[in-house]
C-alpha cells in the first residue's frame, strides 16, 4: 500500500492534538475540536438552543466537566479523566460524597469480557453519574471502607455545535461528507472520520474548475445532524446527488461500503467502482438501521442518497467502544489511503458525465485527427484505440461514464485522457 508520508505524519499531529480532549454531544470539548479542525477546514459554526425542537427531538442541556475520580479507602485515586476521559460515564451529573463499596458498585461499568478495557458508556437523556472501569481493575477494590466519589460538572442552558463548509462548484448540485465529534477518547470510531474528512477537504480545495458543490458537515452524532437536517434538510432534497457518511476509516483492515437505501445511487456506483478498482480488499453491504448518521439522512422523509465508506466497520472489532480504541489500534499510513480513496471517489463523481458523439453516424475518421496510429507503427497502443473506440460508441447520450467504463471492465480514469482528446477534437 503507497501512501503520503508527508500527509500521514500531519495527520498524527492533529491527532495528538485532539485525542486529550473530552468530547460529548455539547460543550468546550466540541468547540475546542472544531477550532482545532477549521484550521484545516475554514467552517462556520452553528449553534442550536438548549430546548430547542429538531423534529421529534429537544436539544439536550450543555454539559461541560472539569474532574473526576474515585478515592479508595486506602487513598488510591482511580477512575480519573485525566488519565482517560472514558472513566467518567459522558454527560455525569456533579457528585462529591462519602460512599460505602456496596452502593459504588451500582455506579460502575466494566466489561467482564474484556478486563483490560475501560467501556464507553453515556447518559445523554437520563440525568445520572457514574464511572467506567477495567474489570481487572474492579476486582482489585477493596470492599471495606469509605470511598469518596467526585465528579466535578455542570449541565446547563447553552448550546450544541456543529461546524459546517462548503466548496462552491459551477453547478449548485451538491456533494455531502458528514462525519461526527462527539466522542472522546477513541481513535477509530472517533477521531478517524473527522481527520479523514478535513484533509479530504484539504485535497478537493485544489481541483480546479470543480462541477459539483461540496459540502462537510462535522456535527454531533445523530442530535447533531438532526438539528443540521433541521436547519437545510429540504435544501439537500433538491440538491444532493451524492452524500458520505465517514466514520471507522483509520484501522488496518480492507474497507467496507455501506450502500445508501436506493442501493444504485451516484455514491453508491462510484463507490463500488472505485473500490473494485483500488488495490485493497473490500466488501459491499446494504444499509441497515445500525449504523451512524446514515440513518438520519435516509430517514423516510428525506431518503436521501447517502452511503457510508468505512474500514472495519462499527461493532465489527472487538476495540468498539472501549479503551482498546487508541492509538495503538489505528494506522496513520491507512487513514492516509483512506483519504485517497476517499479522493478517488471525488475525482470519479466530477468525470462522470454522460457524452454525446458529435459525429454519430458510423465510425469517426480518426486517422485523419490524428487519433488512429498505423498498425505499422511499433508504438501502437492497441488497448488505447480500443477504449478510445469504446468510447465514442457509447458516447450516445443513454450511458454514463461510469457504466461505460464498466461495460470494458476497466476504471473510469483510464478514460480521462480520452475525454480531454475528444473534447480537443470536437468528438463530444
Amino acid at each position: 500500500m503507497t501512501y503520503n508520508e508527508e500527509r500521514a505524519q500531519e495527520i498524527e499531529d492533529y491527532f495528538d492534538r485532539l485525542w486529550p480532549i473530552c468530547r460529548s454531544l455539547t460543550g468546550q470539548g466540541v468547540r475546542d475540536s472544531l477550532k482545532i479542525l477549521s484550521a484545516l477546514v475554514p467552517m462556520d459554526i452553528h449553534r442550536v438552543k438548549s430546548g430547542s425542537q429538531v423534529f421529534d427531538w429537544t436539544i439536550p442541556k450543555e454539559w461541560n466537566i472539569r474532574a473526576a475520580y474515585i478515592e479508595t479507602p486506602d487513598g488510591r485515586r482511580i477512575a480519573d479523566i485525566s488519565k482517560n476521559n472514558l472513566h467518567v460515564i459522558n454527560y455525569s451529573t456533579p457528585v462529591n460524597a462519602e460512599i460505602a463499596y456496596a452502593d459504588l458498585v451500582s455506579r460502575i461499568r466494566t466489561l467482564p469480557d474484556q478486563p483490560d478495557a475501560i467501556p464507553y458508556v453515556t447518559s445523554y437523556y437520563n440525568e445520572t453519574w457514574g464511572f467506567c472501569l477495567s474489570h481487572n481493575e474492579f476486582k482489585t477494590l477493596p470492599t471495606e471502607g469509605v470511598y469518596r466519589v467526585f465528579i466535578d460538572s455542570e449541565l446547563t442552558d447553552g448550546f450544541l455545535d456543529y461546524g459546517e463548509a462548503v466548496l462552491p462548484g459551477s453547478s449548485d448540485q451538491e456533494v455531502l461528507f458528514s462525519t461526527y465529534v462527539c466522542h472522546p477518547s477513541m481513535a477509530n470510531n472517533e477521531l478517524s472520520g473527522p481527520l479523514v474528512q478535513a484533509f479530504l477537504y484539504r485535497e478537493i480545495a485544489k481541483i480546479k474548475n470543480r462541477k459539483y458543490t461540496y459540502r462537510f458537515v462535522f456535527a454531533p452524532e445523530t442530535i447533531g445532524v438532526i438539528a443540521y437536517l433541521d436547519r437545510i434538510g429540504q435544501h439537500l432534497k433538491e440538491k444532493l446527488v451524492a452524500g458520505y457518511v465517514i466514520t471507522c476509516i483509520g484501522d488496518r483492515g480492507g474497507f467496507t461500503y455501506k450502500q445508501s437505501k436506493w442501493k444504485d445511487c451516484a455514491a453508491d456506483r462510484i463507490a463500488k467502482h472505485v473500490l473494485k478498482h483500488q488495490e485493497e480488499p473490500f466488501e459491499i453491504i446494504p444499509f441497515s438501521i445500525g449504523g451512524s448518521d446514515e440513518r438520519q439522512y435516509c430517514s423516510p422523509g428525506f431518503n436521501l442518497p447517502v452511503g457510508s465508506l468505512m474500514r472495519t466497520m462499527y461493532q465489527r472489532f472487538e476495540e468498539y467502544h472501549t479503551s482498546l480504541d487508541n492509538k495503538e489500534f489505528i494506522s496513520f499510513p491507512h487513514l492516509d489511503r483512506s483519504v485517497a480513496v476517499y479522493s478517488q471517489i471525488v475525482k470519479a463523481l466530477e468525470l462522470n458525465e454522460t457524452y454525446v458523439n458529435s459525429i454519430p453516424y458510423c465510425e469517426p475518421q480518426l486517422g485523419k485527427r490524428g487519433m488512429y496510429p498505423s498498425s505499422i507503427n511499433p508504438d501502437f497502443q492497441r488497448e488505447s484505440v480500443h477504449n478510445l473506440m469504446h468510447f465514442l460508441t457509447y458516447a450516445d447520450g443513454r450511458h454514463d461514464m461510469i457504466e461505460i467504463a464498466e461495460l470494458r471492465d476497466r476504471s473510469i480514469f483510464d478514460f480521462a485522457d480520452i475525454i480531454h482528446l475528444c473534447r480537443e477534437k470536437g468528438l463530444i
